[in-house]
């Protein structure tokens, strides 16, 4: 049953199985050797491509600033953001049972919607 599902409660398990709580609670984690752990937040996740792109493009801006004095004086403030709707997971929503031997698992901080605007301001 938790190999198949990971993120089921002991609430749940206890409820399908018509054994208790406590009986639950203890076969996990005392006989299986099981722990109740939080997904390991990470802040984004970057793609190779995704990391190859912002170091080029940081090199480029490099070598300009090195090449021209006058170059960051030419620089008007701009910024361009897209906005996205969240649906935000909470730790505790995040958490699963692991094994010793089963590694954490890691999960982006918020997972976006379909929800998406752009935003740009120059000053």
């Amino acid at each position: 049953m938790i190999q198949s599902n990971r993120r089921l409660t002991i609430r749940e398990i206890s409820g399908d199985l018509k054994i208790s709580y406590g009986s639950v609670q203890n076969i996990l984690t005392t006989d299986v050797n099981m722990r109740r752990v939080s997904a390991k937040f990470v802040p984004c996740v970057l793609t190779v491509e995704q990391k190859q792109q912002r170091l080029s493009i940081s090199l480029e801006l490099h070598d300009c600033a090195a090449s021209d004095s006058s170059f960051l004086g030419n620089v008007i403030m701009g910024e361009e953001t897209w906005v996205y709707g969240y649906d935000p997971e909470t730790r505790v929503q995040s958490s699963q049972w692991k094994s010793p031997s089963s590694s954490r698992a890691k999960k982006v901080r918020q997972s976006r919607s379909n929800i998406k605007v752009v935003m740009i301001v120059f000053y």
